[in-house]
């Protein structure tokens, strides 16, 4: 099985969230993991807002920061390249669709154009939604 990671999944799992571990269970399983460039500058922005407004400390954020590089680099990374931005900007077939999640499931279809059968790893409900009207079956 190889998933597409977009960034509410692998949030729960870096922050041990509670269905971090579902995340955790699917990545361990896969054959390989696809993510967008947007998938590691969100989760590390959401580590740069939680150390800087006190939710973690400093040091915490820096250890969840490098998990994910380690992570991130066994990952197969997606750039936003045109294809990708052009696909975000036409409709989804259940909008409203925020910009970044848009890129998300731009990403993903692109990447399925390769991979066949690939799966889409997310938390966001409207993600998810579109995923599986798009033909991406969601996980978890």
């Amino acid at each position: 099985m190889i998933v597409y990671a977009e960034s509410s999944a692998v949030l729960a799992w870096l922050l041990g969230d509670v269905r971090g571990e579902e995340v955790a269970a699917v990545l361990a399983a896969a054959d390989a993991v696809i993510a967008s460039d947007l998938t590691v500058v969100e989760c590390e922005r959401v580590l740069i807002r939680a150390w800087s407004t006190g939710v973690l400390r400093e040091a915490d954020a820096a250890d969840h920061g490098a998990l994910l590089a380690r992570a991130a680099a066994r990952w197969t990374r997606l750039r936003l390249g045109g294809d990708v931005i052009e696909r975000a900007t036409r409709p989804f077939p259940v909008e409203p669709v925020r910009a970044l999640d848009a890129l998300h499931l731009g990403s993903a279809l692109v990447a399925r154009s390769a991979v066949p059968g690939l799966r889409l790893l997310t938390l966001d409900q409207r993600v998810r939604e579109n995923g599986e009207r798009l033909g991406l079956q969601p996980l978890p």
